[in-house]
């Protein structure tokens, strides 16, 4: 009878409600003796299985193993706990299988196992039958692990600086982890019409895609417009200001760090710390407790389970994808020396990769201590079980596999036939989904950016590389130029088909541009630091890696200095219009778009503090704001984006054009300054930092993407046959835009509008006077009383109330303007370039009530005054000159003939 009611799943892992009132378990253990399934229920309240159930004596704890060893179904109390738990003996293994078919289930059942076997940890057999193990099927978690000796499989204790001692390879543990562990819950998942309703997917196409890799947590954490107990949670990220946000600011698919359930490795652990990033998985079924609200984990599983989805259904009510950042290469448990909480405890021989040479070893391609074994088929079944539950019951469109190569080693080499890949590509389901590889592990060889052929994208390292050293670490060499050369930038802006026109169909849209992510340095901090700042991770500022190609324009870290704040803004924005107007698939860092800084921590995964969480403070000025202006401009660009149909060609530069079937200069063409066509020298000559990549297609107008990587203006010679106009410009943010002519545009603000002038002028230190001291203004002392008088009070600074605050700095910023107007010349062509003076921009006296940017040509100078028409000695109508070190956009006002 039992077999009968088994038979239905018999073949599959997992926890099932049967139409009887009960449920079939079955949990996979190929190498375990025996298996037990424990039950948990409070101790108050009447027990479902009083009447099968052999009641153990209160000196249970002494002599479990034998008891659960001698009857079928055996409950004990935990008085400690309020727990009582009920244990059934399994039948198996049936194939690899453990079954059982329980009388009685429920909703938020709260469940587990625990496994006996043999204890040869020389030979990778680590049963404990001691050790509660959570399903790895489970669709719920609740509770932690505490650092506890009983948590680990392995005699140890935990010595007064809180860190594990014990040895891995000594004797069997025989406390009980009950207690300080987590634990599995069923959830009742059989009603097939509970998504009924539910808003279709966006199915952004590739070619339209812009993703936004952001932090469930740390995004809205600090948010000021959130309710306190929304911020940082799954339902703040669903609240209509934040979904407002994100449409303003143009992406289409939100891209989130692990939100499965995860548990902080030992060694964070023992420092008392966290894995706030998550990529430390504890269960591939089970969303993340922590990022619910109170009320939700509260109400259990269920209700934090019920929060996710009701975030992805807001998602893509709004219009966005959602695209989940997972975890398969390895798990939380760590090396051979981790706590056992679940595969360790189930199998460990079959679930970790071994090494060959060393019995008992875990192989470690990830870094992490432990390696899930992908050339066992029923591994590649759990993750695909894993996916499509995601995708089907909680709405995901999509996913980012952390460290994929180690998911497609066979016989510890890579490969792109890897079964799991195949699995993924042939899904039904998972197949049509937008899948992202991060191409590289910590193995041999590890390192196969644009190896995985279609359907999938990679994350593209080689772009990120590039764009970083040609606008940040090349310009900041001391002596000579750098290293990227024309042809480096050139394959970068058009697809990279170095690495991803190896497949056929396969082209740009593979390839995820990327400039910064959540690991690694910001944008902003790009900018500002030579080198990293880890020192808040307890590690010697030894974690995290060394080559940023980063710089800093002088001063390490935040600065007052106007003329290096203007260079490291013109710099963001370059590498921002560099990755937004390349072909291939963009992917934008929350916090990147106005500039957050986690001042100088490069790896950040266990700072779940100010750190890393986005700090937006500044959206509460009422002011424009550095922050706001990047904001804005990076707003615009992206709408540049999705409002032209050249990135709409997925086909461009795929392998048919490797054959030569498409001719690429069909599609593109290059060239220099003076508008001619760059030799091959001029190609590999890192000294050429200027040219213009021109886009053609047939029913569409032509677009023109200048780039000027030299430290000066450059005079460009645009298609004589066509006139163009400017789309949008890295250098409008520092106050130029390029234009026809021998000379720049000035972008001149009105002060009432956007104070871009203010801010670009000075950023106030602790002292708002401290600029003025600087250039030999009034003393401080004497404009701040002359400050207190127009305000009429003489109370201290301390105790001034916010209002006066507000008032006294705004008073002080007027002064500060006014003496800068006096004692300072207008702003120059190229002073941005982090040397000389501050860049300056003349306030105009415009009407409040005027657009944002007015703008005025710089008056000519007698080398630039252009000849009259008709002399020898005219400048071309076709000639524009492009502020240095800039990035710029320009759309064919006429459509061109074909």
């Amino acid at each position: 009878m039992q077999l009968q009611k088994l038979q239905r799943y018999a073949t599959r892992p997992g926890f099932f409600y049967t139409d009887d009132g009960g449920a079939d378990v079955v949990v996979r253990s190929e190498t375990a003796e025996q298996l037990w399934l424990s039950v948990l229920e409070p101790v108050d309240k009447p027990s479902a299985f009083y009447n099968q159930a052999v009641r153990l004596p209160d000196d249970a704890a002494d002599r479990l193993l034998d008891y659960m060893r001698h009857y079928p179904i055996c409950s004990r109390i935990v008085p400690a706990l309020g727990l009582r738990e009920t244990l059934f003996k399994m039948t198996g293994p049936n194939y690899g299988l453990w079954n059982l078919h329980l009388d009685k289930a429920w909703d938020g059942l709260q469940y587990g196992f625990r496994a006996d076997g043999t204890w040869d940890p020389h030979h990778g057999l680590r049963f404990n039958p001691y050790k509660f193990l959570i399903d790895p099927y489970a669709k719920g978690i609740e509770r932690a692990m505490q650092l506890d000796p009983s948590m680990f499989a392995y005699q140890c204790t935990i010595g007064d600086d809180g860190k594990v001692e014990g040895d891995s390879w000594g004797e069997m543990s025989t406390l009980d982890s009950l207690g300080h562990c987590p634990v599995s819950v069923a959830i009742d998942d059989r009603d097939a019409r509970k998504h009924d309703g539910d808003p279709e997917h966006p199915h952004v196409p590739w070619s339209k895609t812009v993703i936004y890799e952001l932090h469930v947590k740390g995004f809205t954490k600090n948010a000021p417009w959130l309710p306190e107990e929304l911020r940082g949670t799954y339902a703040g990220l669903a609240h209509p200001t934040t979904l407002a946000y994100l449409q303003d600011l143009g992406v289409t698919s939100i891209e989130l760090l692990p939100i499965m359930a995860k548990q902080p490795e030992v060694f964070l652990q023992e420092r008392v710390r966290t894995n706030y990033w998550g990529y430390s998985t504890l269960n591939f079924f089970s969303p993340e407790p922590g990022y619910a609200t109170k009320k939700a984990q509260q109400a259990g599983a269920a209700a934090v389970r019920r929060e996710v989805i009701d975030m992805v259904r807001a998602l893509h009510e709004s219009g966005f994808e959602v695209i989940m950042d997972v975890v398969y290469n390895h798990t939380c448990e760590g090396g051979n020396a981790g706590p056992s909480v679940c595969w360790r405890g189930l199998d460990n021989l079959s679930f970790y990769r071994q090494q060959t040479q060393h019995a008992g070893e875990l192989e470690d391609t990830t870094g992490c201590g432990n390696t899930v074994d992908f050339t066992d088929t029923h591994n590649i079944t759990f993750a695909v079980d894993s996916l499509r539950y995601w995708a089907k019951r909680i709405g995901i469109d999509g996913f980012r596999f952390d460290l994929a190569v180690s998911l497609a080693r066979l016989k510890g080499m890579f490969t792109p036939y890897h079964p799991f890949l195949y699995a993924l590509r042939s899904d039904q389901l998972l197949g049509n989904l937008k899948l992202i590889m991060e191409p590289w592990d910590l193995g041999f060889q590890g390192w196969r950016t644009g190896q995985f052929l279609s359907p999938f994208g990679e994350w593209n390292d080689r772009f990120r590389d590039a764009s970083r050293q040609f606008w940040l670490s090349d310009i900041n060499q001391t002596a000579g130029h750098g290293v990227t050369t024309m042809q480096e930038m050139a394959t970068r802006l058009c697809g990279s088909a170095d690495l991803f026109a190896t497949d056929p169909g396969r082209g740009a849209t593979s390839s995820i541009n990327y400039i910064s992510a959540h690991d690694g340095f910001t944008l902003a901090d790009l900018t500002s630091y030579d080198h990293k700042h880890n020192e808040a991770n307890g590690e010697n500022n030894n974690d995290g890696t060394n080559v940023n190609h980063s710089a800093n324009f002088g001063v390490e870290g935040p600065t007052d200095d106007l003329s290096i704040e203007s260079a490291r803004e013109r710099s963001r924005m370059n590498m921002l219009g560099t990755l937004i107007l390349s072909l291939g698939t963009p992917m934008l860092l929350a916090g990147d778009e106005f500039g957050n800084t986690q001042y100088g921590n490069n790896n950040a995964y266990c700072q779940d503090n100010e750190i890393a969480w986005l700090d937006w403070d500044w959206i509460n000025c009422t002011e424009e704001t550095a922050e706001s202006r990047q904001l804005e401009a990076t707003a615009n660009l992206i709408a540049v984006r999705k409002s032209l149909d050249i990135y709409n060609h997925e086909d461009f530069f795929t392998r048919l054009s490797q054959l030569g079937l498409l001719k690429p200069s069909s599609r593109v063409q290059w060239s220099l300054p003076d508008g001619t066509m760059p030799m091959d020298s001029d190609w590999r000559d890192p000294s050429v930092r200027s040219f213009m990549m021109h886009l053609y297609f047939k029913d569409e107008p032509d677009a023109l993407i200048v780039v000027n990587g030299d430290e000066t203006d450059r005079r460009m010679h645009l298609p004589s046959d066509s006139t163009f106009n400017l789309l949008w410009s890295s250098a409008q943010t520092t106050g130029e835009q390029p234009a026809p002519g021998t000379s720049v545009t000035k972008i001149l603000r009105s002060a009432a509008v956007s104070p871009l002038a203010e801010t670009l002028r000075f950023k106030r230190a602790t002292s708002p006077l401290h600029d003025l001291d600087a250039h030999g203004a009034v003393g401080a002392d004497a404009e701040e009383n002359a400050a207190r008088q127009e305000i009429g009070t003489t109370k201290p600074t301390a105790k001034l109330t916010a209002h006066e605050t507000q008032l006294l700095e705004s008073i002080l910023d007027r002064k500060i303007k006014d003496t800068l107007d006096q004692q300072m010349p207008p702003m120059t062509a190229g002073a941005h370039s982090g040397t000389g003076d501050p860049t300056r921009i003349s306030m105009a006296d415009s009407d409040p009530t005027t657009t944002a940017f007015d703008v005025e040509h710089d008056a000519p100078t007698p080398e630039d005054t252009a000849p009259a028409a008709g002399s020898p000695n005219a400048v071309p109508s076709n000639v524009w000159t492009f502020p240095a070190l800039s990035i710029s956009l320009l759309l064919q006002s006429e459509r061109r003939s074909w």
